[in-house]
């Protein structure tokens, strides 16, 4: 009964990514931005779905697991940062995606001044390849982990299935089966996560005796004060939290997630997508965080078990099988929410910016996605890499190398090609020696990366006028 009720989900997924062919105009423009005509409850939907990867229901939920309540400063910082920033970004970029015609991320750093920084678009492109297809064979990996435990399948089973299953509407329907799948993807997350949360509830004795038994973990599960910090005072509680606001900054940095709002139907609606994007996304996030904490009284011993599997074997404690398909559909949605984003994100970036003589052909486009699929599953399969640090490692280097060029344009800042590339450079190499030195228990590495790349502009524009001035 659990397969079928899977496999019901699963199937009607690639139904809903499939009927967008209906609508679809036939050409990469419709394939790659879905024609600029999705509506805001859409979008918002898709984004929070495309956001809300493996990373919430495999990682976070680990996180939780064995942290305890103190995880909830990813939520507050990553929420908060990401408001924040989109303020500035969030309606420019639309109003420019569509001004200047791009159908990719790296098209619009590129030409967002009004010339081509062909040099830019090809670093742009091959930075979102890279790191994109590794954040997307997290993705893969977290489903394969499910889809382990609960059936005994190879690891290697649920990370083919998943592809399958991504090519298949991503090939069809392009961004539009992309957005159409992320919204019925998002309803079932956000169903199965409730659904665990409130029966975990239940079976702990109801509220009361809930909290009471999650202090008795250990002395400070409880606790929001963050503990185990490299640096253990307020200045490092300090310095852990920036990092967390930092990551939601971050967000105008990852193509997948800012390319559902350049296509939304109009730029004045996007308050409106912002509303249902933000008030979907706060109660996801605090039911994820509900329910590793969940899973602490229902799996008590950490010990025996990989963290990161806490959510598919409670679900196996509690819950009646056909129940146990539908969360094991919504640990699938959220896999495959963010791996299509992310694989065709990757294929516009091949086509548009990084290979530009074949853009416009659509075909070339879609066999461009079966080549990053593979490669996406390619790394799932072989990577060593868990869910959580895979994630968090794709994140920070598309933070540090996109957020602070976006934000700088968007705030009317003038960047030449030279500068935008060196800022890209040099808030990646920050950022992944940042984390290769230890550093990320200090402070999450996005805030070093962002702050070196925004540092970089102002000491070259600093130099470039010092030059003019001594001509």
């Amino acid at each position: 009964m659990v397969v079928y009720s899977f496999l019901f989900f699963l199937l009607l997924f690639v139904l809903i990514g499939v009927s967008s062919t209906f609508k679809s105009k036939k050409n990469s423009s419709d394939y790659l931005m879905a024609g600029q005509d999705i509506k805001p409850w859409l979008a918002a939907l898709s984004a929070v779905a495309t956001n809300n990867s493996g990373y919430m229901f495999i990682g976070m939920i680990g996180y939780t697991y064995t942290s305890g309540l103190q995880s909830i400063w990813l939520m507050v910082g990553w929420i908060f940062g990401d408001y924040i920033i989109s303020n500035f970004v969030h309606k420019k970029l639309r109003v420019q995606s569509e001004k200047k015609e791009m159908l990719s991320f790296g098209g619009v750093l590129s030409r967002w001044q009004g010339g081509e920084f062909k040099k830019l678009r090809v670093v742009v492109g091959l930075i979102t390849v890279i790191f994109l297809g590794v954040y997307a064979a997290a993705q893969f990996k977290a489903g394969s982990k499910a889809l382990h435990v609960l059936f005994g399948w190879e690891y290697s089973t649920g990370a083919i299935i998943g592809s399958f299953i991504v090519f298949a509407y991503c090939l069809s329907g392009g961004l539009r089966a992309s957005i159409w799948t992320d919204a019925a993807q998002s309803i079932v997350m956000i169903f199965a996560m409730a659904l665990l949360f409130f029966v975990g509830v239940s079976d702990s004795g109801g509220f009361s005796t809930y909290f009471s038994s999650l202090d008795a973990v250990g002395p400070g599960y409880l606790s929001v004060i963050p503990t185990g910090l490299a640096i253990d005072n307020s200045f490092g509680v300090f310095l852990f939290i920036i990092g967390w606001i930092f990551g939601g900054f971050g967000i105008i940095g990852q193509p997948h997630i800012m390319i559902r709002f350049m296509t939304i139907n109009n730029a004045e609606s996007m308050n409106k997508t912002r509303a249902y994007y933000y008030a979907w996304y706060i109660a996801f996030y605090a039911l994820t965080i509900g329910v590793g904490l969940t899973a602490r009284l229902i799996l008590p011993e950490a010990s025996n078990f990989d963290a990161e599997l806490a959510l598919p074997l409670m679900s196996q404690a509690l819950l009646p099988q056909v129940l146990i398909g539908v969360v094991l559909a919504g640990i699938f949605s959220a896999t495959m929410s963010t791996a299509d984003s992310q694989i065709l994100s990757c294929s516009a970036a091949f086509t548009m910016d990084i290979f530009p003589k074949g853009k416009g052909n659509l075909w070339l486009t879609k066999l461009t996605t079966a080549f990053v699929t593979i490669m996406a599953l390619l790394i799932a399969l072989y990577g060593s890499k868990n869910v959580f640090e895979l994630v968090l490692i794709s994140w920070s280097v598309l933070s540090a190398a996109f957020g602070p060029l976006l934000f700088l344009y968007a705030i009317g800042k003038k960047v030449s090609e030279f500068t935008g590339i060196s800022m890209i450079v040099i808030g990646v190499a920050v950022t992944l020696i940042w984390r290769q030195l230890g550093l990320a228990g200090t402070m999450f590495e996005v805030a070093p990366g962002m702050v070196a790349g925004i540092v970089t502009y102002f000491v070259l524009f600093r130099t470039k006028l010092n030059l003019i001035k001594e001509s």
